[in-house]
């Protein structure tokens, strides 16, 4: 199976990279177009700040490729808010695989989230063998609210979307390689879709 992770300066790559291969997989980093069309599966990691991310896709042109592609794709963190219409983060247009908003949390709770939150109501292939209240890591200040499209949820100043699917893209806003053994179980279901 041929994984590729879309190496694109917004993302901890390495760290998701020693995560996949401790499960016996291999992948590669990569940021050119050609590989990244004929790669079994693609992870699309982030790290950082959506405009300077946008910008980054823009230069490269896989703003474009990433919505064209067919083989399972998984977004993680920004990556999976890059995955949206857009991000009040910078005022940033998106990709819009998913027609909903990335928006701040509101200073009534502690920003950014950091640290282990539950998720629940989980709804995919991409959490068989995980019990629901399972504990991710997470570090974020701008979520996903509620939609159609979750698969998974996480309260923190509301209910809202910790993981989401449309046809063949995945998203988690928590970060499966920090995520212990249940991490990994989600990271290998991925890769095993």
């Amino acid at each position: 199976m041929n994984t590729v992770i879309i190496d694109y300066k917004a993302g901890n790559v390495q760290s998701l990279l020693f995560a996949i291969e401790r499960l016996g997989f291999s992948a590669k980093i990569t940021s050119n177009p050609d590989e990244i069309s004929n790669a079994d599966k693609v992870i699309f990691p982030g790290v950082g700040e959506a405009s300077f991310a946008m910008n980054s896709l823009r230069e490269t042109q896989l703003d474009s490729l990433i919505p064209e592609l067919k083989q399972p794709l998984l977004g993680i963190c920004l990556g999976m808010q890059l995955l949206c219409k857009d991000s009040e983060e910078g005022n940033t247009k998106a990709l819009g695989i998913f027609d909903v908003a990335v928006k701040k949390f509101p200073d009534s709770v502690l920003v950014p989230q950091i640290g282990w939150n539950q998720i629940y109501d989980l709804k995919s292939d991409l959490f068989k063998g995980i019990p629901e209240q399972t504990y991710t890591y997470l570090v974020h200040s701008y979520y996903v609210a509620k939609n159609e499209h979750t698969i998974a949820t996480t309260d923190y100043s509301e209910a809202y979307s910790t993981a989401l699917q449309k046809d063949n893209f995945f998203g988690v806003q928590f970060h499966p390689e920090k995520s212990g053994i249940l991490g990994s179980k989600i990271l290998e279901n991925f890769l095993k879709l």
